[in-house]
């Protein structure tokens, strides 16, 4: 949530500035702004808005020419979307100027007290608070700026990504974080600051990623020094080697970066099982699975916590891991979870999902379990994220980055890597045969073909939109493992074409939702041959004679449910616990289209944020 952009060096940096606001737009805001110092003053334009409405007002407000400088996009939680509000935000001094990602829990309080002392407020964000609270300490105790924020954030309480410039230390920019990510691009005689590392990938290929409550003052021409904000002590930074490049975050000819992501699917797939599923030996090689197996194979319970589209992947987990290893399964919102006073024991293992690595209430999920005695797995996207660094192993998905906010290729790569451990378990507790465990491995390897032929119901995926585009309502059914996907299906159609859409067991559907079948009702239901296909065929007939529109996901060759539907999508046949990773293909592509068909912002959801990291 939110995007921070910082540069200092020697190139102009508002072209940097601008470029990277843009690279940050997935992450979900509804203003931006920039700063720069040109030698003598600080020059700003900010606007709610697009990245490009402040490039229309940026030509008049701001300079362009100076060699420092920092940008932000803000998603609002203090205070309306609005010009005033937007970031950055500036001291009562006029000298220094701050960007912010997070909350400060204690603002209200620290204001009065700054009221008192004088200071004037003209936003209603918690940002100018901290801002003023610099300014404050820096002149009482005659601090350096770097020694400023440092004190000041010793007095905050929430959470935060800062990046802080003072014109009385024109060379220098300090930046600082605790539960919001921040990056530090390292180049020659240049730095860069972003939430991630897409901003600045095109200039440098290493970065410093600062951990909780760790600080940085960054100067054009000296080794960035890393201390920790409680007690000052210097910390030695790990420069990494970035994985992505440019053209990852491109849309390589794709009209929007959802779809080419889900075109992706083949790829990533295969890429994350690369070097790691043997089939023909009979082998899966997963280091953080293999150097903990016995954590794994003696626990008497696997806890997951994820959020969102993360959570969906650990229910079609449960069902997996139930099936093929016989050890217990919760899957848990992690945001429930950690205000729950949840049941720990030592020897329980947890499994924290999430694609960013940096989802705040997955975070905190980690940290209550690890304080109770939990192993803790991390499966994650985002190579250096907070979850990778705050779980004890962990595997990475290697889906590339994912720039549409509504997640595509997370999904199905979390499900393949979870796939594989649950495969690995049961191999090392002898739950599944030989045979079974050898037809697991071959049929998972030639998934990405399977998944490119279900990549060919687009068209009709297409046809079927138009009909359906003005729905005001959809419900979606599933059964066993496709249950979850049901979810999934839902919440991709209410995050980008804002339809109201609901996922269900199929068999709840007489609990309750049947009452809201009618001819105007469409009702998506996934009924491969596999699994409970009778069951899901007498759902179909009910839905049937109360005229619900039925369209139907059902493997190729299918004849009854064809006779009964309204409209049928065809996927590959595989075995029932794959099948999400083919189910969920022809959903993507339904809600995609028909939020294409609405006029719908696809990439950049209204209201949503691509990586959470505030509660």
């Amino acid at each position: 949530m939110c995007g921070i952009v910082g540069y200092v060096g020697y190139r102009e940096a508002y072209p940097i500035i601008i470029k990277g606001l843009k690279r940050l737009e997935y992450r979900g805001y509804d203003s931006a702004g920039a700063m720069i110092y040109d030698g003598e003053s600080l020059k700003h334009s900010k606007t709610k808005g697009k990245v490009t409405d402040l490039e229309s007002r940026a030509s008049a407000e701001i300079s362009l020419n100076g060699s420092i400088g920092m940008g932000h996009t803000r998603w609002a939680t203090h205070g309306v979307p609005n010009d005033v509000n937007s970031h950055p935000h500036f001291s009562n001094s006029g000298e220094i100027s701050i960007i912010h990602n997070g909350i400060i829990e204690n603002y209200e309080p620290l204001k009065k007290e700054l009221i008192n002392r004088g200071y004037t407020f003209t936003s209603d964000t918690d940002t100018e608070v901290l801002v003023n609270l610099i300014e404050e300490v820096q002149r009482k105790e005659n601090l350096k700026i770097g020694k400023a924020v440092q004190v000041a954030l010793n007095q905050v309480v929430g959470a935060y990504a800062i990046c802080v410039f003072d014109k009385k230390y024109p060379d220098q920019m300090v930046v600082a974080r605790l539960g919001s990510p921040l990056a530090i691009g390292i180049g020659k005689d240049e730095f860069f600051v972003a939430s991630d590392a897409s901003p600045f990938i095109e200039y440098t290929s290493n970065a410093i990623y600062l951990e909780d409550e760790e600080m940085a003052i960054i100067r054009k021409d000296k080794p960035v020094k890393v201390r920790k904000i409680k007690d000052d002590t210097l910390v030695d930074p790990y420069v990494q080697e970035l994985q992505m490049n440019l053209e990852q975050i491109e849309k390589g000819g794709y009209d929007h970066f959802m779809l080419k992501e889900i075109y992706e699917q083949p790829n990533v797939i295969k890429d994350t099982y690369r070097g790691r599923l043997h089939a023909n030996e009979g082998i899966i090689q997963m280091a953080g699975v293999e150097d903990n197996l016995e954590k794994f194979t003696n626990a008497e319970r696997i806890l997951i916590v994820a959020c969102g589209t993360s959570w969906h992947a650990g229910l079609v987990a449960e069902y997996i891991f139930e099936e093929f290893t016989r050890i217990p399964v919760e899957v848990e919102y992690a945001s429930e979870f950690r205000y729950r006073n949840p049941i720990i024991n030592k020897g329980d293992v947890l499994i924290a999902i999430s694609q960013s690595g940096e989802t705040a209430d997955t975070l905190a999920a980690i940290k209550l379990a690890k304080e109770k005695g939990a192993f803790v797995f991390g499966v994650c996207n985002v190579v250096g994220s907070s979850i990778s660094r705050e779980s004890h192993a962990g595997a990475y998905t290697h889906a590339g980055p994912e720039i549409g906010v509504a997640s595509t290729k997370a999904f199905t790569t979390q499900i393949t890597v979870l796939t594989m451990i649950a495969l690995r378990l049961a191999k090392a507790k002898g739950t599944l045969s030989n045979s079974d465990f050898h037809r697991y491995l071959q049929e998972l390897e030639v998934i990405p073909e399977k998944v490119a032929d279900a990549l060919l119901t687009n068209d009709v995926s297409k046809e079927i939109a138009a009909k359906f585009k003005d729905a005001p309502n959809c419900l979606y059914l599933g059964r066993g493992y496709n249950f979850p996907v049901a979810l999934e299906g839902a919440l991709k159609l209410k995050e980008i074409s804002y339809i109201h859409a609901e996922g269900y067991p199929a068999a709840e559907m007489k609990h309750g939702p049947i009452a809201l079948i009618d001819e105007s009702m469409p009702v998506v239901v996934i009924a491969p041959k596999q699994g409970h296909y009778d069951k899901v065929v007498s759902n179909i007939q009910e839905i049937k004679s109360r005229n619900g529109k039925i369209i139907a996901i059902v493997t190729k060759g299918d004849i009854q449910v064809r006779g009964l539907a309204d409209f049928v999508i065809e996927v590959p046949d595989t075995t029932e616990a794959l099948t999400p990773l083919l189910t969920t293909i022809p959903l993507q592509l339904l809600s995609y289209h028909i939020a294409v068909m609405r006029g719908c912002n696809v990439d950049q959801p209204r209201n949503l944020a691509k990586s959470v990291t505030v509660e």
